[in-house]
């Protein structure tokens, strides 16, 4: 099993309306070599930043660990956040309540829910990455789509 690393280059929404999610990938060249085995003819590189991609129709934070195994499956390691809605559900009631606000807190600041800090006074606008600011600055669309009701 290789474990890879990837890091969240945004999302878009594909030709069917389905939201999908644009991940770079990292790791060892032995893991990199396994990843372009699995892909095949879905192999993609980004042709301005050569970096190797993935792409998932599930958001798996800012950045995560891609496993390719043994028979080059390829799948994101989703094992801790099913731990953290496994222990949310144990504790029920309003403490499973406010730990499942905690941890998607901590998701939507682009952290992994174990390994980030705290969040301190000030750190909002501090934590705020150039991707968001880039995004912030782009013109808001205006136009308008009808919907034809039945």
């Amino acid at each position: 099993m290789n474990k890879l690393t990837i890091k969240s280059r945004g999302q878009y929404r594909n030709k069917k309306g389905t939201l999908v999610f644009r991940y770079a990938v990292t790791g060892s060249p032995t893991a990199m070599a396994a990843y372009e085995e699995a892909q095949g003819e879905y192999f993609t590189k980004d042709t301005t930043t050569d970096e190797v991609l993935y792409f998932t129709t599930r958001f798996c934070g800012k950045s995560a660990t891609l496993v390719v195994t043994e028979d080059l499956k390829v799948y994101p390691d989703m094992s801790e956040l099913e731990q953290q809605a496994s222990f949310v559900a144990q504790l029920g009631g309003n403490l499973g309540e406010a730990m499942a606000a905690e941890i998607a807190r901590k998701l939507a600041g682009g952290s992994s829910a174990s390994s980030s800090k705290p969040a301190t006074k000030g750190d909002e606008s501090d934590n705020q990455s150039e991707e968001d600011e880039r995004l912030d600055e782009e013109p808001k669309r205006t136009t308008r789509t009808s919907v034809k009701r039945r």
